[in-house]
């Protein structure tokens, strides 16, 4: 047999998750945004620090991914709407655990300002992240995946417990796989990432 085409770029697919539960974070990048309802919402990019127990997780996998249009992996984001779900009026709670994690791992306040770069005064701070197992459903399919749950304070990082699993609403099973999502969520042979080609 010939060597097929594209043999030496195949990805293996031996990939190490995220490991469940609390880990110590860096936050690279926090973005003002809207949803698709046009309502305010933040994108928090992360990395791990170098004294978790997988340093430079994210820029790793972002280094290592040779695709064109390579963007920062999944699960070092979060999304997080500014307003509360229920009441427009109110702040989500997912909000305010944000802020006051970051407040209380870098012993600050966050400060409020009407334009300018609000994000630009969480940019390589301390947090905590939590990470737990949610169902995605992605081409038709339906598998489990290593997802940024919450927020923490880095001094709590060490109590945090593995959350239960987050299903997709209406779904009557769980699903049937774990670790098989998307290949972002994952990284190939873990190294120090260079800081520089990290795009913030």
């Amino acid at each position: 047999m010939l060597k097929p085409n594209g043999y030496d770029e195949a990805r293996t697919g031996d990939f190490t998750p995220v490991e469940l539960g609390g880990h110590y974070a860096i936050i690279k990048q926090v973005t003002e945004m809207t949803n698709k309802n046009g309502a305010p919402m933040i994108v928090v990019l992360i990395d791990f620090a170098d004294n978790d127990k997988q340093p430079k997780y994210h820029s790793t996998a972002f280094k290592n991914d040779d695709r064109q249009d390579k963007k920062w992996p999944f699960n070092g984001s979060k999304y997080i709407n500014v307003r509360d779900y229920n009441d427009p009026n109110k702040t989500s709670s997912d909000f305010k655990r944000f802020c006051k994690s970051f407040e209380h791992s870098n012993n600050c306040e966050v400060q409020w300002m009407e334009g300018g770069n609000w994000g630009a005064q969480f940019k390589n701070k301390r947090i905590g992240v939590v990470y737990g197992e949610e169902e995605n459903e992605f081409d038709g399919k339906i598998s489990m995946r290593h997802s940024l749950r919450w927020f923490c304070s880095w001094d709590k990082v060490k109590d945090q417990k593995v959350p239960n699993p987050k299903y997709l609403p209406n779904k009557q099973t769980p699903a049937p796989q774990t670790g098989t999502g998307n290949i972002n969520d994952y990284v190939n042979n873990m190294t120090s990432a260079d800081e520089e080609e990290i795009p913030f």
